[in-house]
């Protein structure tokens, strides 16, 4: 996450692009193009292929996501900053069993957005964060962790966005900083996570999801909380379309980008999947 992705060339009218998907209300995008150039951006991450979703299927909480959310809010109160690191895992690890959440998100990335918007709710109630917000950028940018994540919400298989050496039409080069978070990348770096943040926004962002004192960016539930952190920062609040569209847009400075994000969020509260037609191309 950061500056890395090159503005748009083509002036896109404020909220056209949201009105394409047909799922949500034109105009509600009151970013100018001024303004949309001034807010960080960040790697759109194409990992994975898409997953066959059912229209219908319920958009209830999965019982026993919302008890591991419940049982991870007592958690994350470990005293003091976290300790920023990723966490070597043993590859003997599998996939968490908990059933499947809205539109058949996993039940373990489920439990992890919950958690995120009910420790949110605690720390700046003024933000208004969603759990179907983070679900809606989760699914874009990495499906939601592959679908494969053990129960402690780590990925069974590390994620990474592709290197960021302009090599790649639209992105920018952004040169390694940190040699640690990004899998000790030399010249240039990349987004990490299932939330894919540039390392060093997740150093400033970072918070603790699970309540273990580390912030891992790999972890569902430690990126999704600082994924919360990091669009509800300047007193953004998700209340408001106009701001919940800024926020993403800190995300991707496209307004195709923020489109998809708000389609699969009014998609996951709702249980009706929008129809990729719906979708404009990003």
């Amino acid at each position: 996450m950061g500056r890395h992705r090159k503005p748009p060339t083509v002036t896109v009218r404020r909220g056209s692009v949201i009105a394409l998907t047909g799922l949500v209300p034109a105009g509600v995008v009151a970013v100018s193009a001024a303004s949309a150039s001034d807010v960080e951006t960040a790697e759109h991450a194409a990992l994975a292929a898409p997953q066959q979703l059912s229209e219908g299927a319920s958009a209830e909480v999965a019982p026993r996501a919302a008890v591991v959310a419940d049982e991870l809010l007592h958690a994350a109160k470990h005293p003091g900053p976290p300790i920023v690191k990723t966490v070597a895992q043993s590859g003997d690890r599998v996939a968490a069993d908990l059933p499947a959440g809205p539109l058949g998100m996993p039940g373990i990335a489920h439990a992890a957005y919950l958690n995120a918007e009910r420790v949110l709710a605690q720390e700046n109630p003024d933000c208004h964060m969603p759990w179907s917000v983070l679900a809606g950028i989760g699914r874009i940018e990495s499906h939601h962790a592959n679908g494969k994540a053990d129960a402690k919400g780590n990925p069974i298989d590390p994620i990474y966005g592709p290197v960021l050496d302009g090599s790649l039409a639209g992105n920018q080069m952004v040169r390694a900083t940190d040699g640690e978070l990004d899998g000790g990348m030399r010249g240039f770096t990349r987004a990490v996570g299932p939330m894919q943040f540039l390392p060093e926004t997740y150093r400033k962002f970072a918070a603790d999801g699970d309540g273990d004192g580390i912030s891992d960016p790999q972890n569902l539930f430690d990126a999704a909380l600082t994924a919360g952190k990091y669009l509800c920062s300047g007193g953004l609040d998700m209340n408001d379309l106009s701001q919940q569209s800024k926020a993403i847009m800190r995300y991707n400075n496209s307004m195709a980008y923020v489109a998809n994000v708000m389609a699969w969020e009014v998609a996951y509260r709702t249980g009706v999947a929008p129809q990729a037609s719906q979708l404009p191309r990003i």
